[in-house]
């Protein structure tokens, strides 16, 4: 809570780029240039479930790299960039389907083009909640890969099953009431805008749930070709890919945050190649990590590691 209530938003105005995807939808990139020129390391940050580049960690972290001149690229996954006169108003795109947390091909398609645009710079990335458990996926899905030479993530789900069990709780289903919220009229848009999507998707079990499990049951997983919730997890969650990772990676999470059960934790931990170290903390909460005398003097600490851990070089 402390995130949306005391910091700011759009602390630096980026340049927003329009990508045409391999099938024809739109990818929305805001980059932030550095001033260290065309050497300075670039940063792709990816961020979490309804987040944006206008998330307060986003700009947080992009002011941060700033500051030190490295150059920062924010990718908005699928119907979540916002306008830029309001940040509270997403903006549709063109295909018949959004994001999840186990969408890799237009994280992998970006890194693609950052690379290739970019040539000898190095290439780091970070991923929190959700778009962690993304980049973790696509690590796994590409060992071996040079693109990214070594990648931070904060608060990932890891199992995505066990996460929305543990959110079954009086105070996790006002959580997931906030996130439904939004998610539900990006659906509805959908069935609106694209009659077929009426074939897979029925809106009376969107409407009755209240939770992610019956939310993606009846939504995410039928919407992007999963049979359900359980197939949507089980293919989709970062735990089942963090063995194979050969990339260097820092994950830091929080014993206490309440999307993520701490059985999740220690199994991602047990299954996790040697390329993967583990910052977990008793406190900390879900992407929070605070640090300072009041909220409004306060900052992440989680961010400042992420930050520290990549300029130092400690990775390679």
């Amino acid at each position: 809570m402390w995130g949306p209530v005391a910091r700011k938003r759009r602390l630096s105005r980026p340049h927003r780029e329009t990508l045409t995807a391999p099938d024809g939808d739109e990818l929305i990139l805001d980059t932030f240039e550095g001033a260290s020129g065309v050497s300075a390391p670039h940063v792709l940050l990816l961020h979490g479930l309804e987040g944006s580049s206008d998330s307060v960690y986003i700009q947080a972290l992009a002011e941060r790299f700033l500051g030190i001149g490295w150059s920062v690229c924010a990718l908005n996954f699928r119907s979540c960039a916002r306008l830029p006169e309001n940040f509270r108003r997403w903006i549709p795109n063109r295909r018949p389907r959004l994001y999840h947390s186990g969408e890799t091909t237009d994280t992998n398609f970006v890194i693609g083009v950052l690379a290739s645009r970019y040539p000898g710079r190095p290439l780091c990335a970070i991923g929190v909640s959700l778009g962690g458990n993304v980049l973790l996926k696509w690590l796994g899905e590409n060992p071996g890969q040079t693109a990214v030479c070594a990648a931070v993530t904060i608060s990932v789900p890891y199992d995505l099953e066990a996460g929305a069990r543990h959110l079954e709780t009086r105070v996790g289903k006002l959580y997931v009431a906030n996130f439904l919220r939004t998610l539900r009229p990006k659906v509805f848009h959908l069935l609106e805008k694209f009659p077929e999507t009426r074939r897979v998707l029925d809106l009376g079990r969107i409407l009755a749930a209240d939770s992610f499990y019956t939310f993606d049951d009846a939504a995410t997983g039928p919407l992007h070709g999963f049979s359900g919730a359980h197939h949507y997890y089980s293919s989709s969650s970062s735990l089942f890919y963090v063995s194979r990772i050969t990339t260097p990676v820092l994950c830091i999470s929080a014993e206490d945050d309440p999307f993520v059960p701490k059985s999740a934790l220690l199994a991602a931990r047990n299954e996790a190649s040697p390329a993967v170290r583990f910052e977990t903390e008793r406190r900390g909460g879900h992407a929070g990590f605070v640090t300072g005398r009041t909220p409004f003097r306060s900052e992440s600490w989680a961010e400042a590691l992420a930050v520290r851990w990549l300029v130092s070089g400690e990775w390679r």
